[in-house]
């Protein structure tokens, strides 16, 4: 009998001792890890136009970004995005073309982590880029005409050809009312 409450107490003892050492893994880890802030942009922004106030979006003080030399980690060659360390932002540092970036996946997005030093800490910032649909498309026939009666139903849909983008691929979303005469470049063309 007493080999065995010797046996539990020293079974005890180390699950208490690899719960004690877990729970203190746990603690040190809480902090490096603090949270992932997520911005969207249109693709082709102007080099140096502001994504976002990092600093200020992760409740950071500027001086600590500079104590803690804060930079961009990404596994990407290209960098294209750089924060300005003095005023906390994040800025445009290379054209971003969405086609050239994702090809047609969709949604179309950059990771990044954004690391700071004595105490350690790792952002992770995710940046979706939005299409601004610069391939103008183009439909085989010039003009399409089609007639409409005054009692079609708000909501008619019409059906037209597909139109087609500069690489051949199929746009088939439609823009504008379904009344009177509209050419497809009026409604294409903003």
């Amino acid at each position: 009998m007493e080999f065995g409450f010797a046996n539990f107490i020293w079974r005890l003892f180390w699950i208490s001792r690899w719960c004690v050492g877990f729970l203190l893994f746990l603690n040190s880890i809480r902090h490096q890890v603090t949270g992932q802030i997520r911005y969207s942009i249109p693709e082709e922004m102007k080099i140096a136009s502001i994504v976002g106030n990092l600093a200020q979006d992760l409740g950071l003080d500027l001086n600590r970004l500079r104590s803690g030399r804060a930079r961009i980690v990404s596994g990407e060659n290209n960098q294209y995005m750089e924060l300005k360390t003095d005023k906390g932002i994040l800025v445009v540092k290379e054209r971003i073309d969405r086609e050239q970036l994702c090809g047609d996946v969709t949604p179309c997005s950059l990771s990044f982590e954004i690391i700071l030093e004595n105490p350690i800490e790792l952002h992770r910032v995710a940046i979706e880029i939005l299409d601004i649909n610069d391939n103008a498309p183009f439909f085989p026939n010039k003009h399409i005409q089609f007639e409409t009666s005054e009692s079609a139903a708000i909501g008619a849909k019409f059906p037209i050809e597909k139109a087609f983008g500069q690489r051949g691929t199929p746009q088939p979303r439609f823009k504008g009312n379904s009344c009177g005469r509209r050419e497809p470049t009026e409604i294409w063309n903003r």
